[in-house]
């Protein structure tokens, strides 16, 4: 079963708006049949596709995680979307597939060509465990509970500029939100302490020296060859890397940022 697909905000406004530049009244309205919202939206020429793809995106956004039939099985409202977003791409140009391709990455997921046919299909590029868009929701959740908000902040900012394009501001935002999240760690958890470390290399290091991040397992120890060291030095890299775009290193500083995070999160509420 393919509902364990889940896509974020972003990824399904730009599929919904992807198929609203790229259908016809009448092929608009046989999606809407096919993803079940017939009872809904409206059809017929009455109302404009634009209308009848608003009100689509406000009942996805809503219900996107219930259960539809398709011509291919049983999976979420959003994710039938998505594939109905799939399906119109060989009709668009690069310029209207950029917002919905880049949403997709974010999310986890490439498009993949059919071997005989040629035809697109999505294909998860990371296993299901990781989950993308599950834990960019438990990481909002977790800094939330905690009152993490600055973190926060800098995090909506980075996949905003993700989203944009602005893979610089993106890649900043990225390191100032992690940075900022282990501070705020060191100061919630020992916050006696925490006052003598002036700089946010030392609060990481206060981090290992009181047993949060591990040095026995490598996460943090005082030779800066660390995972957590070699994170921070590689988010503070400019450029990308050979044989990667731009978009692509982006991409991957996020989504190591994203489980790296919600990893400390959960340590942080189970009290590791």
């Amino acid at each position: 079963m393919s509902h364990t697909h889940s896509f974020t905000r972003p990824t399904i406004l730009a599929a919904i708006e992807l198929l609203a530049e790229k259908l016809s009244q009448a092929s608009f309205d046989q999606m809407i049949l096919r993803v079940e919202l017939e009872q809904e939206i409206p059809q017929g020429k009455e109302v404009s596709v634009k209308s009848k793809s608003t009100r689509m995106a406000s009942l996805v956004l809503q219900s996107g995680f219930q259960m539809i039939n398709t011509v291919v099985g049983q999976m979420t409202l959003a994710e039938a979307v998505i594939r109905e977003a799939v399906k119109v791409l060989p009709a668009t140009n690069e310029t209207e597939r950029e917002s919905f391709l880049r949403g997709l990455a974010r999310d986890g997921y490439v498009i993949a060509a059919e071997e005989q046919s040629g035809r697109p299909y999505l294909r998860a590029a990371l296993p299901d465990e990781i989950n993308l868009p599950k834990t960019d929701d438990e990481v909002h959740s977790l800094l939330k509970h905690f009152n993490f908000f600055t973190p926060l902040g800098h995090l909506d900012q980075a996949i905003d500029a993700h989203t944009r394009g602005d893979w610089a501001a993106a890649n900043a935002q990225m390191r100032t939100f992690l940075e900022g999240l282990l501070d705020d760690i060191a100061k919630h958890e020992f916050p006696a302490d925490v006052e003598n470390r002036k700089t946010s290399e030392n609060r990481r290091t206060l981090l290992a020296e009181k047993g949060f991040l591990s040095s026995s397992r490598n996460e943090m120890t005082t030779d800066g060859k660390s995972f957590v060291s070699g994170l921070f030095k590689m988010l503070h890299s400019d450029g990308s890397h050979p044989g990667l775009s731009d978009e692509d290193h982006s991409t991957f500083r996020l989504h190591l940022v994203l489980v790296t995070s919600r990893t400390v999160l959960r340590r942080l509420y189970f009290k590791h």
